[in-house]
């Protein structure tokens, strides 16, 4: 009989519950944000995700549905980081890896704290179009996300070399799509939909990051 499936449990749980429960935080920070993101998607009247970034969700009365996501997601992918520091303790990424996640998580957080202006039409009542001028907020909220799409971009690089000379190759390919996709040019005529896809690609991600080193806390070496 195969012992590998058993003995992978008993590794995974010679973790501390600290870190177990800072990496469960990671893995969930991800499917948190999309799930409430797609509720109030179908239930807020107005709502179009071809017209409107996510991101929009943040504005009128319940506006703070979506700021509670953005920073309870933040939270998540610095809960990641710490967790991540405490398992890899050898190896290209050790440092940088948390570091850069610790900032993505940031980026989200202050992108929630600062949400984006109500225009197109949403919430109800808004007058179709652009804002006239953005806000000081929206812009906080523009340099935000982009930071923390980069630093998660960077941060899939240095995995990405990180299992090459691991000579993990599915793992090391995974990690080479997640890079290009986030740091894909956004095209304005869809730029709401490939947002939302460049986030899917970001969390999901932090939530596999998350799941290997539950798995295998003896990645360090």
């Amino acid at each position: 009989m195969n012992s590998a499936p058993r003995l992978a449990h008993r590794e995974a749980h010679t973790l501390p519950r600290s870190t177990r429960r800072l990496l469960l935080a990671g893995a969930v920070a991800g499917p948190l944000f999309y799930a409430s993101a797609l509720v109030q998607m179908l239930t807020r009247p107005g709502f179009d995700i071809r017209i409107h970034p996510l991101s929009q969700l943040s504005t009128g009365d319940l506006g703070w549905i979506q700021i509670l996501t953005f920073v309870l997601a933040g939270l998540g992918l610095i809960c990641l980081s710490i967790g991540h520091r405490r398992v890899v303790t050898r190896g290209i990424g050790r440092a940088a890896i948390p570091i850069l996640v610790a900032i993505g998580g940031a980026g989200f957080i202050a992108a929630g704290l600062f949400p984006q202006d109500a225009a197109n039409g949403f919430p109800l009542g808004v007058a179709d179009g652009p804002a006239a001028e953005p806000t000081w907020h929206a812009l906080l909220h523009m340099v935000a996300a982009i930071v923390a799409f980069t630093a998660l971009a960077v941060a899939a690089i240095v995995a990405l070399i990180r299992t090459i000379r691991e000579r993990r190759a599915a793992v090391a390919f995974g990690n080479g799509i997640v890079a290009i996709a986030l740091l894909a040019p956004v095209v304005p005529d869809i730029a709401s939909i490939q947002v939302a896809v460049t986030g899917l690609f970001a969390f999901g991600w932090c939530t596999a990051t998350a799941i290997s080193l539950l798995r295998s806390p003896r990645a360090s070496r």
